[in-house]
């Protein structure tokens, strides 16, 4: 195809996707689900799991593999703002005065699902059609671990604030905990992508770059940067220069934590927690929320949906591993938060809600299987079971979320306070 043609059918491609996505998430509201939930759903019915099954001609036309690159590299810029906005709206002072429940929630969604999901990994091994052939075991074992370990947490923002519950303690809490668990599975996945690397100089300068860059954009630039916060005007809005200049840094540190061996997403999320806080970020996301959350981020969800196939799982026996996985997935990380909150004295139905909002996996997820199938780590069938599990886990949150704890939103409203939550506008 010309370029002319596939800029011609980018447009179609736009239509279609911003079309279906709004469709099912208007459908998806009758099910207490989000819109970011919904434009899961909608990657997966666009992808060769339904529509290509359907009508794979059309499917194939829609979406031909010339147009891929295309779709990928809109996607992540999108992902790209919207790491950075989640990275501006990440509240370390969530965690203090929490420390104490927040770090065994934290630690539990951590450490259960990543030693479950590197001993499943370490027993698939042997299964060529799920690990790519350069990957070492301990290498697949790591990955599997960290994807395991994921939660959502811009989501889980999303469900607090909507149900107006993100200032309280029980809110903060999971906010906290949600917060560290992403942070700590994001340097995880650093490590691991540095360490793939079949070079040792490759890896050291991954890990090392990484850390300098951490530290440089803290101690160093961060005072800089707050500079942005005097360059809001008296009617709370942005000159062109100023939101010019704002991406030049945000695409500059993605090149360059992309540019060491780390993903780009990590760059833009350091940069936006580096970023200044209240009318500066107020008005980031007015101006460039709704476009990335109404056009880009769906983009990147279709386009994992196209590389989403049904029907690579062709056997009882690959059928039964994702049910394996998705058992493991809610054992790890829901069944071990609420009892690690439990544990540090909240009562039953906290516990449970705790549990029930960290095992959502969302966008999050997603986002770390596409480097994994990106990178070569893992293979299509792989790839595939986890997005199911992902989009399952986090479908689940909100229906559970209600049964459990739904009838007392007037009594936690009425809770004393706590930090205000960050609530990505997608």
């Amino acid at each position: 195809m010309s370029n002319f043609d596939l800029v011609l059918k980018l447009f179609l491609q736009l239509t279609v996707i911003l079309a279906v996505c709004r469709a099912v998430g208007w459908l998806g509201r009758f099910a207490g689900q989000t819109q970011v939930v919904s434009e899961m759903i909608a990657g997966v019915l666009l992808g060769p799991s339904l529509f290509g099954a359907l009508a794979p001609s059309a499917q194939h036309w829609l979406f031909p593999k010339a147009s891929m690159p295309i779709l990928y590299a809109i996607s992540q810029v999108g992902l790209v703002l919207y790491m950075f906005m989640v990275g501006l709206e990440f509240d370390a002072g969530l965690i203090r005065g929490r420390v104490r429940s927040a770090a065994a929630i934290s630690a539990s969604g951590i450490i259960v699902p990543f030693a479950l999901g590197a001993t499943l990994a370490l027993n698939l091994k042997k299964d060529a059609g799920l690990f790519t052939a350069s990957i070492s075991p301990l290498m697949g074992a790591l990955y599997m671990g960290a994807a395991m370990s994921i939660t959502a947490f811009p989501m889980l923002a999303r469900i607090l604030d909507e149900r107006g519950i993100a200032r309280t303690r029980i809110g903060t809490i999971s906010l906290a905990a949600g917060s560290l668990d992403d942070a700590m599975a994001w340097c995880l996945l650093a490590f691991i992508l540095a360490a793939v690397k079949a070079d040792s100089s490759i890896a050291m300068t991954a890990i090392f770059g990484g850390a300098v860059y951490v530290l440089a954009m803290i101690y160093l630039f961060k005072p800089l940067l707050a500079r942005f916060e005097r360059r809001v005007d008296a009617s709370g809005n942005i000159d062109a220069t100023t939101a010019t200049l704002m991406l030049m840094i945000v695409m500059l540190c993605a090149w360059a934590t992309d540019a060491i061996g780390i993903y780009a997403v990590f760059g833009a999320f350091i940069c936006g927690t580096s970023m200044p806080r209240g009318r500066f970020a107020e008005v980031v996301h007015e101006k460039f929320g709704l476009v990335t959350g109404t056009l880009l981020v769906p983009v990147f969800f279709v386009y994992s949906g196209l590389n989403t196939q049904v029907g690579l799982l062709d056997s009882r026996a690959i059928w039964n591993l994702a049910g394996i996985v998705f058992i493991l997935a809610i054992a790890g990380k829901g069944v071990a938060c609420a009892l690690a909150a439990r544990a540090t004295g909240e009562p039953w139905r906290e516990s449970w809600t705790i549990g029930t909002l960290m095992n959502a996996r969302g966008l999050m997820e997603l986002i770390i299987l596409n480097i994994g199938l990106e990178r070569g780590l893992i293979t299509p069938a792989l790839f595939t079971i986890m997005v199911l599990m992902a989009i399952i886990t986090t479908v689940m949150t909100s229906p559970i979320f209600s049964l459990i704890y739904g009838r007392r939103a007037a009594e936690l409203n009425a809770s004393p306070s706590g930090v205000a939550a960050a609530c990505p506008r997608t």
